[in-house]
C-alpha cells in the first residue's frame, strides 16, 4: 500500500509541474508582445503606417524609440542595397535609359551612405547638446537619402516602358520605408528625456 500511495503522490506532483510549466509565460513571448506594442503605437502615425508595421513588426527585440528608429533605418538600408542591385542588373538600350539608369544607380549609392552613416550614429546617442547635433546629423543625412531616391524617380519621368515601371516600384518601395525611418527619427526628439541636463561645450 504504501508504495502505491507514493507512486500515485509522484505522478500528482508530475501532474503539477506539467501545468504550471505549461500555464507560466515566458520571457520571450512577453518580450515579443512589448516590441509589437511600440511598433503599433509608433507607426500609427508614420507616412506609410502599414508598411511601418508590416517591415518592422519582425524585429522581436525592439524596447525603446531608439530601437525602433534603428530598424527602420536597417530595412531601408536593406531595400536601397537590394534596389542598386536590381538596377545595375537591368540592361537598356537607349541613351537616354542609360544616362536615367546611371544617374539612379550613383544617386542610390550616395543614399546607402546616407543611410550607413545614420545606423552608424544611431547606436551612440548621447545626452545634452550633443544629443540636439546628433539629431540634426541624422535627419540631414536621411533627408539627403530620401532626396536621391525621389531625385532617381525623377530622372525616370519622360522614359516609358518596362524599365521605368520596373524602376518606379523598387525605388518607391525604398523611399516609402526611407520617409517612414525619418519619421522615427524624427520622434526621437519627443521621446527623449526631458529631465537631462543640458552639457555646454
Amino acid at each position: 500500500m504504501p508504495v502505491l500511495q507514493t507512486l500515485l503522490l509522484a505522478l500528482l506532483l508530475l501532474h503539477l509541474s506539467h501545468f504550471t510549466t505549461a500555464n507560466k509565460p515566458t520571457s520571450t513571448s512577453s518580450s515579443s508582445s512589448s516590441s509589437s506594442d511600440i511598433v503599433r503605437t509608433s507607426c500609427v502615425h508614420a507616412s506609410y503606417p502599414t508598411i511601418c508595421i508590416r517591415t518592422l513588426s519582425s524585429f522581436s527585440t525592439i524596447t525603446t524609440p531608439q530601437d525602433l528608429a534603428q530598424a527602420a533605418v536597417k530595412v531601408s538600408l536593406s531595400r536601397a542595397h537590394k534596389a542598386s542591385g536590381f538596377l545595375s542588373q537591368q540592361k537598356v538600350e537607349s541613351k537616354r535609359e542609360k544616362g536615367a539608369l546611371g544617374d539612379c544607380i550613383e544617386q542610390m549609392g550616395d543614399s546607402m551612405d546616407e543611410l550607413s552613416k545614420t545606423l552608424s550614429e544611431l547606436k551612440h546617442l548621447h545626452k545634452g547638446n550633443a544629443f540636439k547635433w546628433q539629431m540634426s546629423n541624422l535627419e540631414t543625412w536621411v533627408s539627403a537619402a530620401l532626396t536621391n531616391e525621389d531625385s532617381c524617380l525623377d530622372g525616370f519621368k519622360e522614359i516609358d516602358g518596362k524599365v521605368r515601371s520596373d524602376v518606379k516600384r523598387k525605388i518607391t518601395n525604398v523611399a516609402r520605408v526611407t520617409s517612414n525611418a525619418l519619421y522615427l527619427i524624427n520622434r526621437l526628439d519627443d521621446t527623449r528625456d526631458k529631465s537631462v541636463t543640458i552639457i555646454h561645450p
